[in-house]
């Protein structure tokens, strides 16, 4: 198993977020997370990058557990996340913004920084073009493409992808699922936390249902009664 989380508990100060979460991904699956907006389901992801420490419970990432250890440590593990605000570093332009992604993988040198660059410019040739623009003066759909790109420079293992799609047009949307069935395809294991269920249902694996920060119902992508029962389960 890559990622096990046990009995998982997160607070906000006073407020409970998680409640005891239990999810597993195994090496090159993808796992979708679903529900509601303000079940938990980014605190999820954001507990697993490290970005916020749980209060109980237990995070393991090959066969070690994540307890104790920054953000920083754990990107270097081989965990990434693609968050929603996609935080692209302004007065930066884009190639500096991938440059960062390099902190996260020490020990790559100077040729193979270049070789990677070249390598995520040939699969992201619209960024390519603009690689000497201001990041944040990119289109929104060109900024989610920067986010990704800057988090593949680490070479993740495990990439969390939190609402990739909101807010853009269909023509990017198709583009991103289409990157993200291409990762997956290369062995990269996905956590994604996605508000279009049926498109998200086409890419994953295996799906978990947040409500009120539980898992309540989990199930295999590819069987009908399964979706059915979620998709009823999150209209309610």
């Amino acid at each position: 198993m890559m990622l096990e989380l046990k009995n998982v508990h997160t607070h906000y100060g006073l407020s409970h977020v998680l409640q005891g979460v239990n999810l597993t991904v195994r090496a090159g699956e993808v796992v979708g997370l679903f529900g509601r907006n303000g079940v938990g389901k980014t605190t999820v992801i954001k507990t697993i990058a490290g970005w916020v420490s749980p209060s109980q419970g237990d995070i393991v990432f090959d066969g070690q557990s994540l307890a104790g250890i920054s953000s920083d440590q754990i990107s270097r593990r081989g965990i990434g996340l693609v968050p929603e605000d996609r935080r692209i570093f302004p007065g930066l332009t884009v190639e500096e913004n991938l440059r960062l992604g390099f902190m996260q993988a020490p020990g790559i040198g100077g040729a193979e920084q270049k070789r990677k660059l070249d390598d995520i410019f040939s699969r992201f040739p619209r960024l390519a073009e603009r690689r000497r623009q201001m990041g944040t003066t990119l289109s929104g759909g060109e900024q989610q493409m920067l986010a990704f790109a800057r988090v593949l420079t680490g070479r993740p293992r495990l990439l969390l992808i939190d609402e990739p799609t909101e807010g853009l047009a269909p023509m990017i949307v198709n583009e991103l699922f289409a990157l993200m069935r291409e990762l997956a395809s290369e062995g990269i294991a996905i956590i994604l936390v996605e508000q279009n269920v049926h498109a998200a249902l086409e890419l994953t694996h295996r799906f978990y249902l947040v409500e009120r920060g539980q898992v309540t119902y989990s199930g295999q992508a590819d069987d009908a009664a399964s979706r059915g029962e979620l998709i009823e389960r999150i209209s309610v």
